[in-house]
Parts: C-alpha cells; structure tokens; sequence
C-alpha cells in the first residue's frame, strides 16, 4: 500500500499568524510535525502543502518537501487534494493519503499506523480517530469537537456541543454515566475518495458547526473511528504555544 502524508501548513491564520514557523523547543512547529510523520515506516511521502513562500523555504531548509498550492482553498482537505492531483500528474500514484494539520506538533506516529491499518478493509473509505474526554471542561469546550459512533463503529454525528445529550441528568454529572469521546483531527482517506470529497459543496450541517467532516457524512460518506489514547495538542494561538513548550520541557508527551 503506497500511503502519502499531506501536512496543510498555511501562514494568514486568524488568531496565531505564521504558525507554522513559530518556534518550538527550537525549531518550527511544522518540523515537529514532518520528523513525526516521517517516522512512520509504511509512509511512502510526506509533503508539506502551504500558500506561503517563507513557509516553503523553511521546511526545504531542514531537508522536508514542500508544495506551493492555491490561497483559494477553504481547508486544509482542499491543499491536499491538490497535492495529489497534482503529483498523479507526474505519474505517481498513491492508495492512501492521510492529512496531518501543521500545527500538531506531538502527533504520535501510532496514530498515522492506527489509520492507515484500516484500509486492509475494502470498504474503508475515510477514517479518522477519537479519544476518551476525561473532564467536563473538555466536554463542555466547544473547541473539542465531540463524536459519536454507530455499532458498526462509523461516525454518525460530530458536534461541539457535548452528544448524546443526557436528558434526565445533570450535565456536570454525565461523565458518570456515559462514554464520551473528543475528534482528534487527523484524517485518511482512500485517494479516490479524497478526489471526490474535494468536489463537495458545504452542506448545512457544516455551515451550521464549522465542521467539514459533516460535509462528507451529509453526503453518505462512512467515516470510520479508530482510538487512541493520544489526544494530541494542537497549537492555535500563542498561549498553546506556551503550553507546548512546558510539555516539550517537562519530557510530558510520549512520541510512541
């Protein structure tokens, strides 16, 4: 199986500009990244995929490969899905492609493995992870995106509200009666499907939440859910950059 990282890395982000160069115990938190996914052994490429010219130069500095793609894309699924169309057009053909964002800079490659295990199935077509909530602050935080699954462990709904809704209970106490589980974001997909889920309008259950993935289950896509104990610390604004240095300082985050 011929498996491509994609690592989105755009520099005009809103609350934390320039982020994928910002600084982390040294080094630019995109390298974290690429040494990360770069580990994994059954990955065949890794590109880092940005809209920036400072961006390119940095990650062709410390030995990674970078692509120049559009300022027009609305996600980071877009960047790469442009990546591989436009590396098909050079005759290299790939099964699986994952998308790990630029600005998680403890990815474990585990979790890369974890996904790409599951396209030993025909009928895998996306598949992402998720990771137990532990606190109601991490339940109650819209910036977690919650999931739950079906039997047959698909996704059927992300939201940043908590789900389920425990009707007869109080909220600080659902933690006590029920399993509740955090999106982490790092996606794969069959590269067909990438093709096809980049042609996708947004639906109104993503314009509703802000959440792509919606886009694809509104669609009739299965996304498959996979666990892990990782739950992963993505830098959004400088104070996460703050606190990724104390983890990176304290030796806290396990790179298994």
């Amino acid at each position: 199986m011929k498996v491509l990282v994609v690592i989105p890395a755009r520099y005009a982000s809103t609350r934390f500009p320039g982020k994928p160069l910002a600084l982390l115990g040294g080094k630019p938190i995109v390298e974290h990244v690429w040494e990360r996914t770069r580990a994994v052994s059954d990955v065949s490429r890794v590109v880092v995929a940005t809209d920036d010219d400072r961006i390119m130069k940095a990650v062709e500095a410390f030995g990674g490969e970078a692509m120049m793609t559009s300022t027009a894309h609305r996600s980071g699924t877009d960047r790469c899905g442009e990546v591989l169309q436009r590396l098909e057009n050079e005759g290299r053909d790939f099964d699986v492609v994952v998308n790990v964002q630029g600005d998680e800079p403890f990815v474990a490659p585990s979790q890369i493995e974890t996904l790409v295990e599951c396209f030993s199935r025909e009928d895998v077509d996306i598949a992402t992870l998720r990771t137990s909530i532990a606190t109601l602050a991490e339940l109650q935080s819209p910036n977690n995106v919650k999931v739950v699954a079906g039997a047959d462990g698909c996704a059927l709904y992300f939201s940043r509200q908590p789900i389920p809704y425990r009707r007869d209970e109080n909220p600080d106490a659902w933690l006590d009666h029920a399993s509740y589980y955090k999106h982490v974001g790092i996606y794969a997909f069959r590269s067909q499907t990438l093709k096809e889920v980049c042609r996708l309008s947004p639906g109104v259950l993503e314009q509703c939440e802000k959440l792509e993935q919606l886009r694809w289950l509104e669609a009739g896509y299965a996304i498959w859910l996979k666990d892990t104990a990782h739950a992963n610390v993505g830098i959004d604004t400088p104070d996460d950059l703050l606190q990724a240095e104390r983890i990176l300082s304290e030796n806290a985050y396990k790179s298994e």
